[in-house]
């Protein structure tokens, strides 16, 4: 049973904390976290994609970065990644936890979620809306609710 949840991007300053906030308001009995593998360490969110997720509902308030560790992903049942590359980068680091890694967005298309770091605010507003189906997706599976 998955009791834990850790939400992995770059920076985490964009993806990584609507993730993180987004699963939290679904799944309250869920421990989460975020983490960047590249994380701009003890930043605020970035403020466009912090205010396109308040008009959206989720509060990026109080959201610091902070390095993705191994330390960290042992003591998460999931790793969710934002991309594709950051689950090869995690792997290479420690493939034991290979098995628990998967894409944020598996159960919404599988693609991947692009990083929205420096981009106009209506790509950060996509994201946010890839985001937030993949979150309630995830959601629906955990809490066995899955169609």
């Amino acid at each position: 049973m998955i009791k834990s949840i850790l939400v992995v991007c770059v920076g985490n300053i964009c993806r990584s904390p609507v993730g993180e906030r987004s699963l939290k308001s679904r799944l309250p009995d869920m421990k989460l976290q975020s983490a960047g593998i590249g994380a701009l360490v003890g930043h605020p969110a970035d403020e466009v994609a912090a205010g396109i997720a308040a008009q959206g509902g989720v509060s990026l308030v109080g959201h610091v970065a902070q390095q993705f560790t191994v330390e960290m992903a042992n003591a998460h049942d999931l790793i969710l990644v934002m991309e594709t590359g950051h689950r090869n980068e995690i792997v290479r680091k420690a493939p034991h936890l290979s098995g628990k890694i998967m894409l944020f967005d598996h159960w919404s298309g599988g693609a991947g979620i692009a990083d929205p770091f420096r981009k106009a605010p209506g790509f950060h507003q996509e994201v946010f809306e890839q985001i937030i189906r993949a979150a309630e997706a995830w959601a629906e599976r955990l809490n066995g609710n899955a169609q």
